[in-house]
């Protein structure tokens, strides 16, 4: 693979960006109250994407975050790819006409498996599945709650489905600065075709260095939060070592 892209991530709860530990709504730290200038920052920093997680769109079913969104789109002109409460084609074309680049796909892809391949269909390179899973399992609705659906069976569901990248969160480590399970995004990433961003426990450089040496086995790239945010990883530093052959 020819690329390691780093996805600054926009957690969004009540127009604020946030991050969760664990997606723990109650243990959310705010660490801007303009996302649009926090876009600002990232598109300045040098990144070249923008992850954007409607997190109470999640847990609501819908859309939540829009105007906060919206104020994303208008500062940057970074692509951004949205996730959080999308559950029918008729939200993911009112995003991907409103500017988003690729909406992400998650509850949906346990609860509604054929809307995601329509969607997958009718928007090629435009779809991403995004898979949170607890202890090796799915979780989904905000991962209020956890299924008995192992992660690496669902991402083959959608295996020739034609999805853009399927984001692999875990939860546990998500918010926790515990480093990435590098293993278990590897394990995946070569259980499939389709590419794999890495989410969930980002903590420092060295995480970056472990992913990236993974990159030829599918691993395109990963979402950093809070360990940007806290200045635990270095943008510049970050960006360069992406960007390294």
């Amino acid at each position: 693979m020819a690329g390691f892209t780093l996805y600054p991530a926009i957690d969004l709860k009540q127009g604020h960006v946030v991050r969760l530990k664990r997606g723990d709504m109650a243990q959310a730290t705010i660490y801007a109250e303009d996302p649009g200038e926090q876009a600002r920052v990232f598109a300045a920093q040098g990144f070249e994407w923008l992850h954007v997680v409607d997190l109470d769109g999640a847990f609501a079913g819908q859309p939540a975050n829009a105007e906060a969104v919206a104020r994303i789109l208008a500062a940057s002109s970074l692509p951004v790819q949205l996730g959080g409460g999308i559950r029918n084609m008729a939200t993911v074309e009112a995003w991907l006409a409103g500017g988003v680049t690729r909406v992400i796909l998650g509850s949906a892809a346990v609860k509604n498996p054929t809307f995601v391949r329509e969607a997958c269909r009718e928007h090629p390179g435009r779809i991403v599945v995004g898979i949170d899973a607890r202890g090796g399992m799915v979780a989904t609705e905000g991962w209020a709650e956890t299924s008995t659906l192992p992660a690496r069976d669902l991402a083959l569901r959608f295996e020739d489905a034609g999805a853009a990248a399927i984001i692999y969160t875990d939860i546990d480590r998500d918010g926790m600065l515990g480093g990435i399970n590098v293993e278990a995004t590897r394990e995946l990433a070569l259980a499939l075709m389709t590419p794999v961003i890495a989410s969930g426990g980002a903590a420092s450089l060295a995480d970056l260095v472990a992913l990236k040496a993974a990159r030829d086995d599918g691993i395109e790239g990963t979402i950093l939060g809070r360990a940007l945010y806290d200045g635990r990883i270095d943008p510049a530093a970050a960006l360069a070592l992406a960007a390294a052959p």
